[in-house]
Parts: structure tokens; C-alpha cells; sequence
């Protein structure tokens, strides 16, 4: 399998980042770790080897970041002005540096994914820039800014915040259109520590029906937990929709 680690100074977040691409040809899909990881945390937990005939066929390729969360979602009882500014710069980051660097070396339109708060992050960047992307499949997320920041919350977290900026959002607005051209699959168990998953997907799944975006939430068993083997099997299942073989 072609293996390749990128080290790129970030103009965003003045700093030196990384980024691991698996495969040469395919979908590129844009990949955030789970909380407080780095590129690595794909292939260091299985994702890469379960995913190994994907990505060895040339149906997908794999771009898998690396984060900023300890100096952001998972800086409790940091400055929250703080916090909140460099999850923004993040943001940015991946737009404006990231995106660009994939496209370099593969022309097509990206997909978006991510486990945890990586799905945070998904879910994030594909819903504030649909344009950017041909699809979302975000596995147990935690879509909820308060769960983080508990209740505090400035202009620049609400653009970090699904869950509050959708509820605003006009019911014409052009992205809403975007939105619907485009896969998006949202996954969560309902086992252990999932409960938070499960309560802000419901969240979601209401606001997107009340705006009419067709956005598959999915609910697993009640013996689907919040952990890798069972993101393995989620990722197997729902990647033939994102690919359109289903």
C-alpha cells in the first residue's frame, strides 16, 4: 500500500503539522483522528488495515490530519475566548491549507469523515462549506458546543456550532440545496458512552428535517458502543453509499 507522511508549516496555526496519505488513486476522503490525536491514530488503531481493499483498489485515498484539540474543545478551564479562536484558525487550516494540498495530488472532489470529535470536525467543515465537499460520513460525534465550553458561547463558537447556527439558518438558503446534492451520513450506537452521541444526533436530525436536508441519521443497537471495532463495521457499511455502489 503507497504510505506517505507530508510535513508542512501551518500559516493559520503557526505551526509545524502533519498529514498521513494512504493509497494513490480514488475518492480522496479528508480524515480527522479522534479527540487530541494526531495522523497517525488511523492507521495506530486498525482503520488503515480494515480498510486496506478500499484503499489497495484504488477506490478511495485517505488524507488523515493531524489535530489542535488539546488547545481547543479539550482545553477545559483554558480562556474560552481562546479555545474558541483556535478551533477557528483550525477551521481555517483545513480549508484554506489542507484542501489545497489535497487537491494536488488528487483533482476530485474530497469526502469528509471523522470518529468522535473528529466527526465533531466533519461534520463542522462539510456543513460550513458543502461547497468543498461531495459527501460526510461522520461516526459517533458529539454535536454540541455547551458538552465543551459548558454554556459559554461568542460569535466565533457559533460558527463552530451546528447546533446552534441550523436553527438560524433561512429555510431558502443556497447551501441547504448544496446540502441535499450531497451524501451525508451521520452514525451513532447506542451502547456504552454513547449517550451523549445519541442525544445530539437526535438534536440534529430535527433540525435538519425542519430545514428539509436529507441527511441519513443512523441509530445502532444498544450493544454499539462508542469504540474502533465498531466504527470498523460502520465504515465498511456506509462507504458503498458514499462511493454510489449502493
Amino acid at each position: 500500500m503507497f504510505r506517505e507522511e507530508l510535513t508542512h508549516y501551518s500559516q493559520s496555526l503557526e505551526k509545524e503539522m502533519h498529514m498521513m496519505i494512504y493509497g494513490e488513486a480514488g475518492m480522496p476522503i479528508l480524515c480527522f483522528p479522534t479527540q487530541d490525536s494526531m495522523c497517525h491514530n488511523y492507521e495506530d488503531f486498525g482503520m488503515i488495515d480494515n480498510l486496506s481493499d478500499f484503499i489497495e483498489g484504488g477506490r478511495i485515498q485517505l488524507f488523515v490530519v493531524d489535530t489542535v484539540d488539546a488547545e481547543s474543545w479539550s482545553a477545559r478551564g483554558a480562556d474560552n475566548s481562546r479555545r474558541s479562536a483556535r478551533q477557528e484558525q483550525y477551521f481555517h487550516y483545513i480549508v484554506d491549507e489542507v484542501l489545497p494540498l489535497m487537491h494536488k495530488r488528487n483533482p476530485e472532489v474530497p469526502a469528509v469523515t471523522g470518529f468522535s470529535m473528529g466527526a465533531d470536525h466533519a461534520v463542522i467543515t462539510f456543513l460550513r462549506r458543502p461547497d468543498l465537499f461531495r459527501g460526510l460520513i461522520a461516526l459517533s460525534g458529539v454535536y454540541d458546543a455547551d458538552y465543551f465550553f459548558d454554556g459559554w458561547m461568542d460569535p466565533t463558537l457559533y460558527d463552530n456550532s451546528p447546533e446552534r447556527f441550523l436553527p438560524n439558518m433561512p429555510v431558502d438558503h443556497p447551501y441547504i440545496e448544496l446540502y441535499n446534492a450531497r451524501t451525508m451520513i451521520l452514525c451513532c450506537g447506542q451502547g456504552a458512552w454513547e449517550e451523549d452521541g445519541v442525544r445530539t444526533l437526535r438534536n440534529l436530525e430535527r433540525q435538519f428535517k425542519e430545514k428539509g436536508i436529507h441527511a441519513w441519521c443512523d441509530f445502532w443497537g444498544y450493544d454499539v458502543n462508542h469504540d474502533w471495532p465498531w466504527w470498523f463495521k460502520q465504515m465498511r457499511y456506509f462507504l458503498p453509499f458514499l462511493l454510489g455502489d449502493q
